[in-house]
């Protein structure tokens, strides 16, 4: 069975990008599927523009990718709730910066669950602690 992680990174995305500090204002989302314990594809999608449903844009963005965990420095307690109503499991990046060290870190189960104490008011910019 396939999971699909998101991360949202700054362009051009992909194993080496750089995480976005701010999911809901990244560039685009990385992709990384796995397969029995493998990467079998990592694959970017531009992210929709946050006027167009505001915070849920992404969130819907992510259920029609197939995306079933997001990894995310920091966001806003209404798309944390959307992600949780829809099914997304969403984690704390833990101050890591690269999208192959957050998707390792989560896999080995290094990534604390995204809570309230992680939300911010959002559009502000976040520095890894």
């Amino acid at each position: 069975m396939s999971l699909v992680i998101a991360v949202p990174s700054m362009a051009p995305g992909g194993l080496e990008a750089e995480l976005s500090p701010h999911f809901g204002h990244c560039d685009l989302f990385t992709l990384v599927t796995f397969d029995d314990g493998q990467i079998t594809d990592v694959s970017v999608v531009p992210n929709v523009p946050h006027q167009q449903g505001g915070c849920m844009a992404p969130v819907n963005l992510l259920t029609q990718n197939g995306a079933k965990v997001l990894v995310a420095g920091g966001m806003g307690m209404r798309p944390l709730m959307g992600f949780n109503q829809v099914g997304i499991e969403v984690f704390h990046s833990g101050g890591l910066t690269q999208v192959g060290q957050v998707v390792a870190a989560l896999l080995e189960g290094r990534l604390p669950r995204f809570g309230q104490d992680h939300t911010c008011g959002g559009g502000e910019h976040h520095h890894p602690a």
